[in-house]
């Protein structure tokens, strides 16, 4: 993980992994060890030089591919080692698993729409809950924010919603999407969230905040 052997001021900054073929071809990657494409790599180094501009002291990780190559490229340009956490992991999306978006809406139209608008009960078939990942994020960052900081993990679009939603609390739903590579403050004064990316959108629709899973 490394750092300076000392609590640092600062926070706890979220990434999401670089693009992967998945994500291009919106299909539910859950917990497949999906790798980042040539578009997705390219994003990780983009958000290495943005790291690089924080005085990080510690590195963690989701263990999936997609996070960890994205995490690899980040602390090759930070001097850090990542740490592993198994609870940074995405939802599992269960039986909806290497599927795409269109396949599930025309089968299951009722339960994909309550996916697509973050229903906090809604629940991945024979896969897991938004709120089941909530619990796990939230005890993750309890001990990253309970290490050295400032703090840097690299996960997933959902864990990443699912945290601000918590943190800020705002309903999942109307927690705006996470574009592969964007760099998050968790907190930031009076409440207030930064986000450095390669772009900035307005408030999302339904077909965007469905591209900003997995």
């Amino acid at each position: 993980m490394g750092g300076s052997g000392a609590h640092a001021a600062g926070g706890v900054h979220l990434a999401r992994h670089g693009r992967t073929a998945y994500n291009l071809e919106r299909r539910f990657q859950g917990l497949l060890p999906v790798g980042l494409d040539d578009t997705g790599r390219a994003q990780a180094h983009e958000l290495a030089e943005r790291a690089s501009r924080h005085r990080f002291a510690a590195l963690w990780c989701s263990p999936l591919r997609r996070a960890r190559e994205t995490a690899d490229i980040v602390a090759a340009r930070i001097g850090l080692t990542p740490a592993e956490d198994e609870r940074l992991v995405e939802t599992d999306s269960g039986e909806w698993t290497d599927r795409t978006f269109a396949e599930v809406q025309k089968s299951s139209p009722r339960e994909f729409a309550r996916f697509a608008d973050s229903d906090p009960t809604f629940a991945f078939p024979g896969g897991e809950s938004f709120a089941q990942q909530g619990v796990r994020v939230a005890a993750a960052l309890r001990d990253i924010e309970a290490g050295l900081l400032p703090a840097l993990a690299v996960c997933h679009g959902m864990v990443i919603r699912v945290a601000l939603a918590q943190r800020t609390g705002q309903p999942l739903a109307l927690v705006e999407r996470v574009p592969n590579g964007a760099l998050v403050a968790l907190d930031q004064e009076r409440g207030r969230r930064a986000e450095e990316s390669r772009s900035t959108s307005a408030a999302p629709s339904r077909a965007m905040r469905e591209r900003g899973t997995t």
